[in-house]
C-alpha cells in the first residue's frame, strides 16, 4: 500500500507541474502550437532519463524514491516520458526493429485510438 501512496503522491505533484508549465507555455510562446505538451515530454523525457539513470546505473536513487519520481511525478507530469525510457532500453539492448516498431505503434495506434474516439462520441452525441 505504501508504493501506491507514493505513486499517487507523485501523481498529484506531477500533474501540478504539468499544468503549470503548460500554462506558462502557452502564455509565454501562444496558443498556435502545443508549446505547452511539447515542452513536459521533452523535460519529461529528460528527466525520467536521468532517475533511471541514477536509479538504475549508479544506484544513487532507491526503488522508493525511483517509484515516486519516475512513475508519480513524471507520470503524472507526462506519459511519454515512460515511453521514451522504454524505447531507449529497447535500443541500448540493441533491438533497434523493436524499438522502431514500439514508435510507430504507440504514435499511430495512439492516433488510430483518438480518431476512433472522437468518431465514436460523435456518433453517440448525434443520437443516430
Amino acid at each position: 500500500m505504501s508504493k501506491f501512496l507514493l505513486v499517487c503522491a507523485g501523481g498529484a505533484i506531477g500533474s501540478g507541474a504539468r499544468y503549470l508549465v503548460g500554462s506558462y507555455a502557452g502564455a509565454a510562446w501562444g496558443t498556435g502550437f502545443p508549446w505547452g505538451t511539447l515542452t513536459v515530454n521533452l523535460v519529461g523525457s529528460f528527466l525520467i532519463g536521468v532517475i533511471m539513470f541514477l536509479g538504475l546505473e549508479v544506484g544513487a536513487i532507491g526503488p522508493e524514491l525511483r517509484l515516486f519520481l519516475a512513475v508519480g511525478v513524471m507520470g503524472g507530469f507526462t506519459t511519454y516520458s515512460s515511453f521514451n525510457h522504454e524505447t531507449l532500453a529497447l535500443a541500448q539492448r540493441g533491438q533497434w526493429g523493436l524499438a522502431g516498431a514500439y514508435v510507430a505503434a504507440t504514435v499511430l495506434g495512439a492516433w488510430v485510438a483518438g480518431v476512433a474516439g472522437l468518431l465514436l462520441a460523435r456518433f453517440v452525441s448525434s443520437g443516430s
